[in-house]
């Protein structure tokens, strides 16, 4: 049933699935009502709330618009599902905004293969990963993204490879500046970040420790066949769909270089994951096939969420 509805793009599947996500936003939220008791948390829940709509939103912007899947909404659907089976990430400020700052540079960087105004691309992706570099520390790892598609598209400038330095420069600014403006020692956080932690020991409880059991043979099952087909892709996409198997693991560097680590941090493989895996099911010529694998990963992130509350 879920196969076919969002087997299309129509608005009311945006309607259902921003109803999805206010639903289960709003059941997360009662773990701990303090926040509704002050005006700054809530406000900040709010915005959080708008950037899990808009990171939605610009995934299917980005698969839709650069042709990334066929006309559906497989991948929103995936994403939104993802983050219900990994609740701890919507409590994460942190890594909902270094997410959403990535998926930014993403969008710039799939659009580079149209070749129109490339150097404004670079800067903005740059300028993307960066800001969210500052958000958590080990994002910055997606700039070997900006490097890569500089060399499917336009290695033969060589201004093209200077734009990131540029870019680094004007975020470096600007952090030193608000960090003058605030008085905080902003460094110091960074610096934290900037230590690797191997420490994979960290659940909270058993659901955490068995969303990403399931999680990992669902990255395989998508992942592995996708890394096959991608060569039987239309030429003039095969860079793109590149680009998007290489941010998934980049996504996963991050997720194991990242200290304090949190099954939150796996945020950064979800976009990716959510096109690839929609590849996958649209791939799938039985409809009961894909009303399957939707529906049993719907059923398993409920069920993973609701025992957490």
């Amino acid at each position: 049933m879920l196969a076919s509805i969002f087997s299309k793009t129509r608005p009311i599947n945006y309607v259902l699935i921003g109803i999805a996500l206010v639903l289960f936003y709003g059941l997360y939220l009662t773990n701990d009502t303090a926040w509704a008791a002050d005006g700054l948390q809530a406000a900040t829940k709010g915005v959080l709330l708008l950037l899990l709509a808009a990171s939605l939103l610009l995934v299917g912007f980005i698969t839709l618009r650069n042709t990334l899947t066929r006309t559906n909404n497989y991948a929103v659907v995936l994403l939104l599902l993802f983050f219900i089976l990994f609740p701890t990430v919507l409590g994460n400020t942190e890594i909902i905004v270094a997410n959403f700052f990535l998926l930014l540079a993403l969008r710039r960087l799939i659009s580079l293969q149209s070749l129109i105004t490339p150097k404004e691309k670079i800067f903005d992706a740059s300028f993307w990963i960066l800001a969210a570099t500052v958000f958590h520390f080990w994002c910055i790892l997606y700039l070997v993204l900006v490097f890569i598609s500089i060399i499917f598209h336009v290695s033969r400038d060589y201004r093209n490879w200077i734009i990131p330095i540029i870019a680094f420069m004007a975020v470096g600014i600007i952090y030193i500046m608000v960090g003058l403006i605030t008085g905080l020692n902003l460094v110091e956080g960074l610096k934290d970040d900037m230590i690797p932690g191997f420490d994979f020991t960290y659940f909270e409880n058993i659901y955490q420790n068995i969303a990403l059991a399931l999680f990992a043979p669902i990255a395989v099952l998508f992942t592995g066949p996708y890394l096959v087909s991608i060569s039987s892709k239309p030429l003039n996409l095969q860079a793109s769909h590149k680009k998007i198997l290489f941010s998934f693991f980049v996504g996963v560097a991050i997720y194991a270089l990242s200290n304090h680590k949190n099954n939150s941090f796996l945020m950064f493989t979800f976009a990716p994951l959510a096109i690839i895996g929609a590849n996958f099911i649209e791939s799938q010529e039985n409809k009961w096939v894909r009303e399957a694998i939707i529906g049993s990963i719907a059923v398993v992130a409920i069920f993973i969420f609701l025992v957490q509350l």
